[in-house]
């Protein structure tokens, strides 16, 4: 049975950080296609950044690139977002989400597992 919970959502100043950890059991993140979406609300969920499975490659939506990076963790079989520079307009729930495909997929539908959410606020 795969699980995915993420944790390290909270209340930050704009301009602050933050680093989301997605902990995997069930499933090897490294054969896995990890990414990471958000949802506001009263909008749909919509893709952040994506770590490729069995590469370094990771690719993010222009509204992050340049503040957020995807890392991983093998042995301890994690997933991170750290979130830089953060905006009010980055208030949202996040979730991690895995698939077994390589090819970059936004649309949450490609993906087959997900987590529960964390919630991140943003202050202005």
């Amino acid at each position: 049975q795969v699980q995915l919970v993420e944790s390290g959502g909270g209340l930050v100043q704009a301009g602050g950080s933050l680093r989301l950890s997605c902990a995997a059991s069930g499933l090897t993140i490294s054969s896995n296609t990890m990414g990471w979406f958000r949802q506001a609300p009263g909008k749909e969920r919509e893709f952040v950044g994506a770590a490729i499975r069995w590469s370094a490659t990771s690719y993010y939506a222009d509204s992050v690139k340049g503040r957020f990076t995807i890392s991983r963790d093998n042995a301890l079989n994690t997933v991170y977002l750290q979130m830089n520079r953060l905006k009010p307009e980055d208030t949202a729930v996040y979730y991690c989400a895995g698939r077994t495909g390589s090819s970059l997929q936004t649309k949450p539908n490609e993906y087959d597992y997900w987590g529960q959410g964390t919630q991140v606020t943003v202050s202005s």
